[in-house]
């Protein structure tokens, strides 16, 4: 599998289940000039997959003060996405989260995105796409993984800092701390002070 850090994110359309509980379609070009975490789960109605779209939709306002976009696709339908925002968490659904659920039931997005696990389901795949629709960052996590929507809020922080600032975020950099310049002397200096 070769990486998509650095190559155009692969554009789609496809029907989704809107914050808003609408089915529409969903074309990912027309979110440019915003940031966008794209993110693949397996399956609807299974077990770390509510945890991780909750997760996400409780970090949501975090996402949008940022100008960043959360997109969850799955292997599922626009129904069987509609039917499992419509059930309470305590019954086995998501509630009623406020981003889009896109379906990718032909499994095309998946496979473009070169996370569809034996021609089946997805893995756990993230991607943060920049406002010119450029992959910046992304990880795929097996199965039974969770991801950290934490980590996701901090790489758009780092890609952010990086644009405005013109410098690099040394291992664990967090939001408020200070970059690195990207030459020799700068890593230098970075680590006469911080090692």
């Amino acid at each position: 599998m070769s990486s998509l850090v650095t190559k155009e994110a692969p554009d789609f359309t496809a029907q989704a289940v809107m914050g808003n509980n609408s089915i529409e379609e969903l074309k990912l070009s027309d979110y440019r000039s915003k940031y966008v975490v794209l993110f693949f789960y397996p399956l609807d109605f299974t077990f770390v997959c509510p945890s991780e779209i909750i997760a996400f939709d409780k970090a949501l306002t975090e996402f949008k003060n940022k100008n960043t976009e959360v997109i969850g696709v799955s292997v599922d339908s626009q129904f069987t996405h509609f039917a499992w925002k419509n059930t309470e968490p305590k019954d086995g659904g998501i509630g009623q989260i406020k981003y889009p659920l896109v379906a990718d039931l032909n499994k095309n997005i998946s496979r473009n995105y070169g996370v569809l696990f034996d021609e089946s389901v997805a893995l756990r795949g993230l991607f943060l796409i920049d406002k010119e629709g450029i992959i910046r960052h992304s990880v795929i996590n097996d199965l039974p993984l969770g991801r950290n929507v934490e980590e996701a809020l901090r790489m758009v922080d780092a890609l952010q800092f990086t644009e405005n600032q013109g410098e690099v975020c040394p291992a664990n950099w967090k939001d408020g701390e200070r970059g690195m310049k990207p030459t020799a002397e700068g890593v230098a200096e970075y680590l006469a002070e911080t090692v």
